[in-house]
């Protein structure tokens, strides 16, 4: 039995209360990370090749830079095309013994698939799987301004995870 002094809850009672723990913005803000967020952390270094380069000069600089993929430029600085570990690998394949003295032009992908700072890291991310690819070139206004890797967009949203667990963690423990 209830006290004398209870009374129940009324439809106007918790109008002014709210809760903040969870919200679409608190629970979606992965999907709304931004390439240019990564790049702050990331820089915004580029390595790039001429189209008039051999494969072995590209080769010296994929080992002596750590990376695996290069951006193919003219002399303007224009970008002209994209060239990875993949590409030479698949070539060194089909004409063993006669890859490193060919042009870079011959081999690198002109096609590019690129991004924008603006875009979000869950579509770049999706762009990179289906394409099945692992570099993407970050344009704006038409200008190379970084390179994005699948391991960078990996890595910062496994950050993004640590930090949400730790932010729940001290929420429960107070």
């Amino acid at each position: 039995m209830a006290p004398t002094s209870y009374q129940a809850p009324t439809r106007g009672d918790k109008a002014e209360r709210t809760t903040y723990s969870q919200s679409v913005e608190s629970n979606m803000s992965h999907t709304l990370t931004k390439v240019s967020k990564l790049l702050e952390g990331k820089g915004d270094a580029i390595f790039s090749v001429n189209v008039g380069d051999t494969i072995a000069d590209v080769v010296g600089v994929l080992k002596d830079k750590r990376i695996g993929a290069v951006v193919v430029t003219e002399a303007g600085g224009v970008m002209q095309g994209i060239l990875s570990e993949r590409d030479i690998v698949r070539r060194m394949a089909d004409t063993p013994g006669q890859t490193l003295p060919q042009s870079v032009e011959d081999l690198m992908t002109k096609d590019v698939v690129t991004c924008t700072p603006d875009d979000t890291l869950t579509d770049v991310l999706k762009r990179m799987t289906e394409g099945r690819f692992r570099h993407m070139p970050v344009l704006s206004e038409g200008r190379l301004c970084g390179m994005i890797t699948i391991g960078d967009v990996v890595n910062f949203r496994l950050k993004e995870l640590e930090y949400e667990a730790l932010r729940m963690k001290q929420m429960i423990v107070g």
